[in-house]
C-alpha cells in the first residue's frame, strides 16, 4: 500500500448531449480542434511529436492537490503529474532516481545521502534545491499538520542539507522502506509554503510543482486541465495538455468516451466483456485487462459494539460468497483473495486461513454469539436487533452491486443491511475520516513493498489516518514494527505472513477480491506500455504518449 494513492474511488483507475457542445465545454483560448485523420492512422509515422489533449475520465473528483494532506486516488493522480518526489519505481519496481539523480546508502542502511538534480525549476520560475526537501519533512512531521503519511518520515532522527544539491537523512535504526518512503514525499515548494498554515495554502487547488505537468485551472465536480511543462527535467511531455474530467457515472463516461468526448477511461466488467467488441470500437479504441495491484474489502467500525465479537465477523465471513461476487459484480474479471496482498507477489500468503461459504456454519457463530431469531427472522441480542448500514461511494458499481450481493446473503443468516452510496469527496471527508459509519466497502491500492504498517498499527486510528475500523493487537503492532526493520526478505516474507494469519484469524476486513483492471483508451494514442504484472499502463501515462501529427484532434499554440 505503500507510495499509492490509497483510496479508490474507481477499480479501474490508475495510480480512475452531444459531443460538439461537450467538446466545446473542454476547449480552452489557446486550442481548437483538428479536422478529422479518419483512416490515416494507419499510415502514419511512428515517430514521437508533440501536440494534442488527452482527456480522462474519472469517477471522482480531487479533493486536494497538497500530497501530504491527500489520501485519495484522483487527488494523488493528479498531483502525481504535478510534483515530483526524490525517487519512484520503475516497471520492474526497482527504485530510480527523479529530483534525486544519485544516493549512497550508508551505515548499515541508517543513512541515505541524496544527490540532487541541478538547474530543475518550480513551474514559477524559482529554484529547486535541497531546502524544499528539508522543508517538506519537517512540515510532514510537524503535529500540526493533518497528514495519514508521517510515521515513515518520523523514523528519521535528522536530516541536514550541506549544500544546495545535497539531502541527507539518517534514521535511528534500520528502516527498509526508507529509500521508498521518498517517492512517497513529493516535494512541495518551501518560498510559496514557508510561515504559512498548509491547510489553508492556495496551492490546494492552484498547486505549483517540478512535475512534468503545469496547473492551469480546477473547476470543482467538472475538471482539472493541465499542460506540458516545457522546463519539465526529464523532457517536456508530448502530449501539450492533460484533462481530467469528473464524471460520476459510468454509463456516461463510457458514452462520452464512444462520442470522442474523453479518451480514456476504467471501464466496467459489463462494458469491457459486452459492449466493447464491436468492429467499430476496436478500430477507434484500445482496451486493457490486467489484475489490478488493489483489492477490495468490507471494513467494519470495530467502535461499534455489534462488531466487537469476533465470533460476528467470521460469520459474517462464512455467509458471504465471493465467488458469487467475482461472477455477479464484476462477469468473473477478478480474484477472491483472502489478505491484503496481491495474490503471486512475494509477501501473499497462500496458505491463509480461508472462509469457505457456508451459511449455517455463520448461523451457528451468531447463535454462539448470543444472537437469536426474532419474530421477522432478523436475529436479536438483549433487545436490539442485528441491523447496520454498509456505505460505499458513488460512481463505483462494482462497489455498489458488492454491497447488494452482500446485503442478500446476510438476510438469509438474520442481518439485516443497509446500504448507502455517497457522492466521493463527502464519502471520505464526512464519514470515513470522522469514522461515521458502521461498516464499508472500499479499495486498498497496493505498491512493492509490502509495509502495511499505516492501515493496520494500532497508532494510525486518528482523524484522516488509514486505521479507520480502529483495529489493535498487539502482536501485529509488534510484527508491523519487526517487518520494517529488516533488509532480509525472508525475515520480512515470516513477519507479514504471520500478521496475515492474525487478520484472517480476527477479521477487522472481510478481504473480498482482487479486481481486474479495465483501462480503454482512444487508438490515436501511441507510446503506451503494457507491463501487466506491475505498473500496467500506468508507467509512463502520460509523460511519454504521443499522437500522430494527423491524428491529434486539438491544435495549440506552441
Amino acid at each position: 500500500m505503500r507510495g499509492s494513492p490509497p483510496f479508490t474511488p474507481s477499480k479501474q483507475k490508475k495510480i480512475g448531449g452531444g459531443a460538439a457542445t461537450l467538446l466545446t465545454l473542454l476547449l480552452l483560448a489557446s486550442c481548437k480542434p483538428a479536422s478529422k485523420a479518419g483512416d490515416q492512422r494507419r499510415a502514419t509515422s511512428e515517430k514521437p511529436v508533440r501536440g494534442d489533449m488527452l482527456v480522462d475520465g474519472s469517477s471522482a473528483d480531487a479533493s486536494n492537490l497538497i500530497p501530504m494532506l491527500a489520501g485519495d486516488a484522483p487527488s494523488h493522480a493528479v498531483a502525481g503529474l504535478v510534483y515530483s518526489g526524490l525517487v519512484r519505481y520503475n516497471p520492474n519496481w526497482d527504485i530510480e532516481g527523479e529530483l534525486a539523480k544519485s544516493w549512497d546508502i550508508l551505515d548499515e542502511g541508517r543513512t541515505i545521502v541524496f544527490h540532487l538534480r541541478k538547474g530543475v525549476k518550480w513551474h514559477d520560475g524559482a529554484p529547486f534545491t535541497s531546502a524544499d526537501v528539508v522543508f517538506g519533512f519537517n512540515k510532514l512531521v510537524d503535529k500540526n499538520t493533518p497528514t495519514p503519511y508521517s510515521e515513515d518520515f518520523l523514523q528519521a532522527s535528522k536530516v541536514e542539507a550541506p549544500d544546495d544539491y545535497t539531502f541527507v537523512v539518517h534514521y535511528k535504526k534500520p528502516f527498509a522502506p526508507a529509500l521508498a518512503s521518498w517517492g512517497l514525499l513529493p516535494v512541495v515548494p518551501k518560498h510559496l509554503l514557508e510561515g504559512k498554515d498548509i491547510t489553508k495554502s492556495e496551492l490546494s487547488r492552484h498547486p505549483v510543482g517540478t512535475g512534468p505537468y503545469k496547473f492551469v485551472e480546477w473547476r470543482t465536480q467538472e475538471r482539472i486541465v493541465l499542460e506540458a511543462n516545457k522546463d519539465y527535467f526529464e523532457g517536456e511531455p508530448w502530449i501539450t495538455r492533460y484533462v481530467f474530467r469528473v464524471i460520476p457515472d459510468s454509463a456516461t463516461q463510457f458514452l462520452e468516451l464512444k462520442t470522442g468526448s474523453i479518451d480514456m477511461m476504467g471501464l466496467t466488467p459489463v462494458q469491457y466483456s459486452k459492449q466493447t467488441d464491436t468492429a467499430d470500437f476496436k478500430a477507434n479504441f484500445n482496451k486493457y485487462g490486467y489484475l489490478a495491484n488493489a483489492f477490495t474489502y468490507l471494513g467494519y467500525n470495530l467502535k461499534r459494539p455489534i462488531f466487537q465479537d469476533v465470533r460476528v465477523r467470521r460469520a459474517i465471513a462464512h455467509a458471504i460468497n465471493k465467488d458469487e461476487i467475482i461472477q455477479g459484480a464484476l462477469l468473473g474479471l477478478g480474484r477472491p483473495i483472502d489478505v491484503p496482498y496481491k495474490p503471486g507477489t512475494w509477501p501473499y500468503n497462500k496458505n491463509i486461513k480461508k472462509y469457505e461459504f457456508n451459511p449455517q456454519k455463520a448461523r451457528d457463530l451468531l447463535a454462539q454469539a448470543g444472537w437469536k431469531p426474532g419474530s421477522d427472522g432478523v436475529l436479536t441480542k438483549d433487545g436490539k436487533r442485528f441491523e447496520f448500514e454498509i456505505i460505499t461511494n458513488q460512481g463505483n458499481d462494482q462497489r455498489k452491486k458488492t454491497a447488494e450481493i452482500i446485503q442478500n446473503r446476510l438476510k438469509d443468516v438474520g442481518i439485516s443491511v443497509r446500504l448507502r452510496v455517497v457522492e466521493w469527496a463527502s464519502f471520505i471527508k464526512e464519514f470515513i475520516n470522522k469514522r461515521e459509519f458502521d461498516a464499508t466497502i472500499l479499495g486498498w491500492t497496493l505498491s512493492p513493498d509490502p509495509d502495511i504498517y499505516d492501515v493496520w498499527h494500532s497508532s494510525k486510528t486518528r482523524e484522516a489516518e488509514f486505521n479507520f475500523v480502529s483495529y489493535k493487537n498487539d502482536e501485529v503492532d509488534r510484527l508491523l514494527e519487526e517487518g520494517r526493520r529488516s533488509f532480509d526478505k525472508s525475515v520480512r516474507k515470516r513477519k507479514y505472513d504471520r500478521i496475515q494469519e492474525i487478520l484472517a484469524d480476527e477479521q477487522p476486513y472481510c478481504f473480498l477480491y482482487a479486481p481486474d483492471a479495465l483501462p480503454v483508451v482512444s487508438a490515436r494514442i501511441r507510446g503506451i506500455e503494457l507491463y501487466e504484472s506491475t505498473s500496467g499502463i500506468g508507467y509512463n501515462w502520460p509523460v511519454k504518449w504521443w499522437t500522430p501529427q494527423p491524428l491529434q484532434k486539438y491544435k495549440f499554440q506552441q
